[in-house]
């Protein structure tokens, strides 16, 4: 891939300029799995259905299409991505976790000799994460693949929730000594799904378990403890 990335996805929201706005275009953009699972699925009763997602994508081309004009990265985005085809198949690939607008959001790319890469991130209102949306496109096709996402863009006191779902459906041995420290929302198909990184420090090949929880059934479907 020729193309660069300029966002680092732990710090996605310092750059964060573009005020919100709205405009249905629904669609759907499955996310990257975790991995194989090394854990039979549990089960915990779900207590609400009102921290349930509905995820809806409420961007249109016109506003993919302004933000990118409007980008203040260095660089900003490159010609050949500003038009309307590569716009509408973004927009309608850039779901949020309750389908409201971001209240801020930006987006960069670059382009190398063949293709071409686009980031696009945003931050809801309040104490929520950044949701950031990675794209490689081929501008000379104007094909557009959702390439990556990194979507922390949910209420943050979700976690606490998730984290005893976790810790109630697995062997308690599985997480002794770790902490949770990441958690990610997955869009449509996977509504409900949240990854959960649990980690036992900072050093490299530290004990770690990724798990996946949905939170609508109160199930672990996957938890992966990686090499």
């Amino acid at each position: 891939m020729a193309g660069h990335r300029w966002l680092a996805r732990a710090g996605a929201a310092s750059v964060l300029v573009v005020a919100a706005c709205g405009g249905p275009a629904p669609s759907s953009a499955p996310d990257a799995s975790v991995g194989p699972s090394d854990a039979a699925p549990s089960s915990v009763p779900s207590d609400s259905a009102s921290t349930l997602a509905t995820p809806g994508t409420p961007y249109s081309a016109a506003d993919v299409l302004a933000t990118m004009r409007d980008s203040r990265r260095p660089g900003g985005v490159p010609d050949e991505l500003e038009t309307n085809a590569v716009a509408a198949a973004v927009a309608e690939q850039l779901w949020t976790w309750d389908g409201e607008p971001w209240a801020t959001w930006t987006a960069a790319g670059a382009c190398g000799p063949d293709t071409c890469s686009l980031d696009v991130a945003g931050s809801p209102p309040g104490d929520a994460g950044t949701d950031l949306y990675s794209f490689e496109i081929d501008p000379s096709s104007g094909a557009v693949t959702l390439a990556g996402t990194d979507l922390h863009g949910h209420p943050p006191d979700l976690d606490a929730r998730l984290d005893a779902v976790a810790r109630g459906a697995l062997d308690a041995d599985r997480l002794e000594g770790l902490s949770l420290v990441g958690v990610r929302w997955r869009p449509p198909p996977e509504t409900d799904r949240y990854w959960l990184a649990y980690r036992s420090g900072g050093e490299e090949g530290s004990p770690r378990l990724d798990v996946i929880v949905d939170l609508a059934s109160g199930d672990v479907i996957e938890a992966d403890a990686g090499s």
